[in-house]
């Protein structure tokens, strides 16, 4: 059975999948979906649930 948790965690490996980032490992620049995957993925969560909400409010 899925559940929410898991699509998030499908979305959150979907991020990681592109690598992580180690400070001074190499000198590319920052990528915010590489770097910030889970940060990314709760705030989309977070959304979701905010306009959930009020949708069902309303």
């Amino acid at each position: 059975m899925r559940t929410p948790r898991h699509a998030v965690d499908k979305l959150v490996d979907r991020f990681e999948a592109r690598g992580v980032y180690v400070p001074g490992e190499d000198h590319t620049t920052i990528s915010p979906w590489r770097d910030f995957g889970w940060l990314i993925a709760t705030w989309l969560v977070t959304v979701a649930v905010f306009i959930l909400f009020f949708a069902l409010a309303a």
